[in-house]
Formats: structure tokens, C-alpha cells, sequence
């Protein structure tokens, strides 16, 4: 037996529509999140990368600077607010 066929009222029709209407924004919206996440996640990743090299860089100045220093002064402590170096006193060997 063939079952009869039901036509839905228009505001059953209304309600189908306006609820997919929803879920298709709602799926465009978490779309365009995903991409604006994937995007920016990139750009931080390229500050960090750029910033982590630049560290590298600035340590590797330090190291020669601060060698270079050691060489010209020898060894001893630096007051940054002063800028005075203070030699380290060689200790003599006292063997008798």
C-alpha cells in the first residue's frame, strides 16, 4: 500500500529553512576561524622564529665582546650603572 504523501505547513517549511540556514552560517563561520587560527598561529610562528635568531645573534655578540674585553682587560667585574671595571686580583702561589 502506498503511503500518502503530506505537504508540511509554511511555517514547518519556514523553520526547515531558517534552521539551515543557521547551521550553513554556523559551518561558513567556523570555517573562516580555522583559517584565521591557521593564519595567525603562522605569523606568531615567524615572529618567534625571527626573534629566537636574533637572540642567537645578540649571544654570539656577547660572547665576543665580552672575549674581546678579557683579553684587553683581563679578568674582573663590570658596574653597568657606574662603568667601572674592577680587575680580579691575580692570587700569587705562596709555595715555599
Amino acid at each position: 500500500m502506498a503511503k500518502k504523501e503530506t505537504k508540511f505547513t509554511e511555517e514547518e517549511v519556514k523553520e526547515i529553512n531558517d534552521l539551515r540556514i543557521e547551521v550553513s552560517g554556523i559551518f561558513t563561520q567556523l570555517g573562516q576561524i580555522s583559517l584565521e587560527r591557521t593564519k595567525r598561529l603562522k605569523e606568531l610562528q615567524d615572529v618567534e622564529d625571527k626573534l629566537t635568531t636574533r637572540h642567537g645573534e645578540l649571544v654570539e655578540t656577547e660572547q665576543t665582546l665580552f672575549k674581546n674585553l678579557n683579553e684587553k682587560y683581563g679578568d674582573g667585574n663590570y658596574d653597568p650603572e657606574t662603568g667601572v671595571f674592577t680587575p680580579v686580583e691575580e692570587k700569587e702561589d705562596t709555595k715555599s
